[in-house]
Protein backbone atom coordinates (compact mmCIF):
# COMPACT_ATOMS: atom_id res chain seq x y z
CA UNK A 1 0.00 0.00 0.00
CA UNK A 2 3.07 2.68 0.97
CA UNK A 3 5.03 1.24 -1.70
CA UNK A 4 2.36 1.67 -4.32
CA UNK A 5 1.39 5.23 -3.42
CA UNK A 6 4.87 6.27 -3.48
CA UNK A 7 5.34 4.91 -6.67
CA UNK A 8 2.18 6.67 -7.92
CA UNK A 9 2.59 9.98 -6.14
CA UNK A 10 5.95 10.48 -5.48
CA UNK A 11 6.16 10.24 -1.71
CA UNK A 12 3.45 9.49 1.20
CA UNK A 13 2.41 12.76 3.14
CA UNK A 14 0.02 11.24 5.70
CA UNK A 15 -1.06 8.22 6.81
CA UNK A 16 -4.06 7.04 9.02
CA UNK A 17 -3.90 3.75 10.49
CA UNK A 18 -7.63 2.97 11.47
CA UNK A 19 -8.42 -1.09 12.24
CA UNK A 20 -9.71 -3.09 15.30
CA UNK A 21 -11.26 -5.35 16.93
CA UNK A 22 -13.58 -5.59 20.00
CA UNK A 23 -14.09 -7.94 22.14
CA UNK A 24 -17.48 -9.68 23.87
CA UNK A 25 -17.32 -8.51 27.62
CA UNK A 26 -15.21 -11.09 29.71
CA UNK A 27 -13.45 -11.35 32.81
CA UNK A 28 -9.94 -11.20 32.07
CA UNK A 29 -9.36 -15.00 33.86
CA UNK A 30 -12.29 -16.04 31.03
CA UNK A 31 -10.01 -15.23 28.39
CA UNK A 32 -8.23 -17.44 25.87
CA UNK A 33 -4.42 -17.17 24.16
CA UNK A 34 -6.19 -17.04 21.16
CA UNK A 35 -8.34 -14.10 21.89
CA UNK A 36 -4.90 -11.83 23.23
CA UNK A 37 -3.37 -13.17 19.72
CA UNK A 38 -5.98 -12.17 17.53
CA UNK A 39 -6.68 -8.68 19.45
CA UNK A 40 -2.64 -7.46 19.57
CA UNK A 41 -2.63 -8.59 15.90
CA UNK A 42 -4.83 -6.44 14.78
CA UNK A 43 -5.11 -3.50 16.82
CA UNK A 44 -1.76 -3.38 17.50
CA UNK A 45 0.63 -4.99 15.26
CA UNK A 46 -1.28 -3.95 12.88
CA UNK A 47 -0.62 -0.24 13.77
CA UNK A 48 3.18 -1.06 14.29
CA UNK A 49 3.66 -2.58 10.74
CA UNK A 50 2.03 0.15 8.95
CA UNK A 51 3.90 2.64 10.50
CA UNK A 52 7.30 0.97 9.60
CA UNK A 53 6.25 1.25 6.14
CA UNK A 54 5.22 4.64 6.21
CA UNK A 55 8.09 5.90 8.22
CA UNK A 56 10.45 4.69 5.87
CA UNK A 57 8.77 6.42 2.99
CA UNK A 58 8.50 9.31 4.75
CA UNK A 59 12.33 9.58 6.30
CA UNK A 60 12.81 9.37 2.36
CA UNK A 61 10.86 12.85 1.81
CA UNK A 62 11.55 13.88 4.70
CA UNK A 63 8.07 15.06 6.42
CA UNK A 64 5.12 13.56 7.22
CA UNK A 65 2.45 13.11 9.55
CA UNK A 66 0.68 9.77 10.85
CA UNK A 67 -2.43 9.39 13.00
CA UNK A 68 -3.00 6.34 14.64
CA UNK A 69 -6.70 5.49 15.92
CA UNK A 70 -6.78 3.87 19.56
CA UNK A 71 -10.05 4.44 21.32
CA UNK A 72 -11.57 6.33 24.41
CA UNK A 73 -10.36 2.73 26.31
CA UNK A 74 -7.10 3.41 25.31
CA UNK A 75 -6.56 6.06 27.32
CA UNK A 76 -8.79 4.56 30.75
CA UNK A 77 -9.70 1.09 31.63
CA UNK A 78 -12.77 -0.81 31.06
CA UNK A 79 -14.77 -3.36 33.00
CA UNK A 80 -14.35 -6.91 30.96
CA UNK A 81 -12.27 -5.25 28.33
CA UNK A 82 -8.86 -6.17 29.25
CA UNK A 83 -7.30 -7.24 25.97
CA UNK A 84 -9.21 -4.93 23.95
CA UNK A 85 -7.99 -1.71 26.59
CA UNK A 86 -4.44 -3.58 26.68
CA UNK A 87 -4.15 -3.45 22.68
CA UNK A 88 -5.36 0.39 22.36
CA UNK A 89 -3.37 1.17 25.86
CA UNK A 90 -0.36 -0.09 23.19
CA UNK A 91 -0.98 2.04 20.57
CA UNK A 92 -0.84 5.32 22.55
CA UNK A 93 2.92 3.89 23.96
CA UNK A 94 3.57 2.96 20.33
CA UNK A 95 2.79 6.55 18.93
CA UNK A 96 4.58 8.82 21.83
CA UNK A 97 7.36 6.66 21.09
CA UNK A 98 8.06 6.59 17.70
CA UNK A 99 6.80 10.50 17.85
CA UNK A 100 9.70 11.27 20.13
CA UNK A 101 11.96 9.22 17.78
CA UNK A 102 10.66 10.63 14.59
CA UNK A 103 9.69 13.97 14.84
CA UNK A 104 13.77 15.33 14.93
CA UNK A 105 13.43 13.54 11.04
CA UNK A 106 10.41 16.15 10.27
CA UNK A 107 7.86 13.24 11.18
CA UNK A 108 4.39 14.42 13.43
CA UNK A 109 3.20 11.14 14.76
CA UNK A 110 -0.55 11.77 16.95
CA UNK A 111 -3.67 9.72 17.59
CA UNK A 112 -6.76 10.04 18.40
CA UNK A 113 -9.19 8.20 20.84
CA UNK A 114 -12.86 8.19 19.84
CA UNK A 115 -15.65 7.62 22.05
CA UNK A 116 -18.70 6.34 20.75
CA UNK A 117 -18.92 7.53 17.06
CA UNK A 118 -22.16 6.61 15.23
CA UNK A 119 -20.90 3.56 12.53
CA UNK A 120 -22.19 0.52 11.58
CA UNK A 121 -20.62 -1.65 13.88
CA UNK A 122 -21.92 0.93 16.85
CA UNK A 123 -25.01 0.37 15.48
CA UNK A 124 -25.40 -3.54 15.03
CA UNK A 125 -23.51 -3.65 18.68
CA UNK A 126 -26.03 -1.86 20.63
CA UNK A 127 -29.02 -1.37 18.32
CA UNK A 128 -32.15 -0.10 19.68
CA UNK A 129 -30.44 0.96 23.04
CA UNK A 130 -27.79 3.27 21.44
CA UNK A 131 -29.85 6.47 21.78
CA UNK A 132 -30.03 5.43 25.68
CA UNK A 133 -26.54 4.67 25.57
CA UNK A 134 -25.66 7.58 24.15
CA UNK A 135 -27.59 10.14 26.66
CA UNK A 136 -25.69 8.30 29.50
CA UNK A 137 -21.93 7.99 27.90
CA UNK A 138 -20.83 11.39 27.73
CA UNK A 139 -21.40 15.23 29.24
CA UNK A 140 -22.56 16.08 25.75
CA UNK A 141 -25.54 13.61 25.96
CA UNK A 142 -24.99 12.14 22.51
CA UNK A 143 -23.12 9.80 19.78
CA UNK A 144 -20.16 11.27 17.99
CA UNK A 145 -20.46 11.31 14.47
CA UNK A 146 -17.72 9.96 12.05
CA UNK A 147 -17.30 13.26 10.44
CA UNK A 148 -16.06 14.95 13.39
CA UNK A 149 -13.38 11.97 13.67
CA UNK A 150 -12.32 12.87 10.41
CA UNK A 151 -11.98 16.57 11.25
CA UNK A 152 -9.55 15.79 13.77
CA UNK A 153 -7.29 13.38 11.74
CA UNK A 154 -7.39 16.13 9.13
CA UNK A 155 -6.34 18.71 11.12
CA UNK A 156 -3.57 16.52 13.04
CA UNK A 157 -2.03 15.89 9.37
CA UNK A 158 -2.45 19.52 8.12
CA UNK A 159 0.12 22.03 8.56
CA UNK A 160 -1.73 23.97 10.98
CA UNK A 161 -0.85 21.21 13.85
CA UNK A 162 2.71 21.37 12.75
CA UNK A 163 3.48 21.76 16.07
CA UNK A 164 1.59 19.17 17.84
CA UNK A 165 3.79 15.70 18.33
CA UNK A 166 3.25 12.76 20.29
CA UNK A 167 -0.64 13.82 21.62
CA UNK A 168 -3.56 11.34 21.78
CA UNK A 169 -6.53 13.45 21.61
CA UNK A 170 -10.22 12.23 22.70
CA UNK A 171 -12.75 12.87 20.70
CA UNK A 172 -14.96 11.44 22.46
CA UNK A 173 -17.53 14.35 24.17
CA UNK A 174 -16.13 15.03 27.10
CA UNK A 175 -16.19 11.33 28.48
CA UNK A 176 -12.65 11.10 29.52
CA UNK A 177 -12.77 14.82 30.92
Amino acid sequence: MVGRTVLEYGRIDCAINNAGLSETPVDLIDTSGEQWERLMAVNLRGVWLSMQHQIRAMLDAGRGAIVNVSSRTGLVGKPRLAIYTASKHGVLGLTRSAAIDYAPHGIRINAVCPGLIHTPFVEQKFGDGLPDLARTMNPLGRIGRPEEVAECIAWLCSDAASFVVGVSLPVDGGAVA
